[in-house]
């Protein structure tokens, strides 16, 4: 039973953060920018925000974007964190519907409980992997973009990023290291599989 709800904790948390760094991947407020001093652009209330995808100008009753199109004159942390960003949307896929699979409400005939546990296993690696793409680029695009620019605060994109790499992170080693062994899933599965028959019939499985 406590593996059963380590093992739902760990999908949700995985879900959540997987959900965040898709948000954090298709928006373009990363970091807030300041091209002249902070105190100067504050009086002219001018800033900007830079992502991924776009360099954006925020003022008052405006907010235009210039989309950051052309592959061949983008910095290299730019493509980098696009790759690893994308990558750990990709990668969350598959993770998710191997997660699915095992979660102890879900048949699929007679399937030993070492099948479940394999794919568990190989789900939360995923998730670990993709949650590790996540914190290399939320890092490593805010430390670059400091270089180029003054970077006056970060993006709600960047928090949403830090945050949802967090949960992958600890929803993957949750599910890796503390979900329940093989024989676990093959206990859950029995009872969810046979919960018609006499309690006789279920007691005997263990004998």
């Amino acid at each position: 039973m406590v593996a059963t709800c380590l093992h739902l904790s760990g999908f949700a948390c995985s879900f959540v953060g997987w959900i965040g760094l898709i948000v954090a991947t298709a928006t373009n407020d990363w970091v807030v920018t300041c091209g002249y001093t902070i105190t100067t652009c504050r009086k002219m209330d001018e800033l900007g925000s830079k992502g991924l995808w776009a360099d954006c100008v925020m003022a008052t009753g405006l907010y235009h974007c210039k989309p950051l199109v052309d592959i061949l004159i983008l910095p290299g942390y730019v493509q980098a964190c696009r790759a690893l960003m994308i990558a750990a949307s990709v990668l969350g896929i598959p993770a998710i519907f191997l997660l699915v699979t095992v979660l102890p409400c879900i048949r699929m005939g007679h399937e030993p409980g070492a099948a479940k546990y394999r794919r568990s296993q190989l789900g939360g690696i995923l998730i670990i992997l993709l949650a590790m793409c996540g914190i290399v680029a939320t890092i490593w695009f805010p430390v670059c973009a400091h270089r180029e620019t003054t970077i006056m605060s970060f993006g709600y994109s960047l928090y949403t990023g830090w945050i949802g790499s967090a949960l992958c992170l600890f929803g993957g080693c949750v599910i890796v290291c503390c979900s329940g062994d093989a024989q676990s899933f093959g206990e859950n599965r029995f009872y969810y599989a046979s919960g018609s028959s006499s309690p006789t019939h279920a007691k005997s499985a263990h004998v």
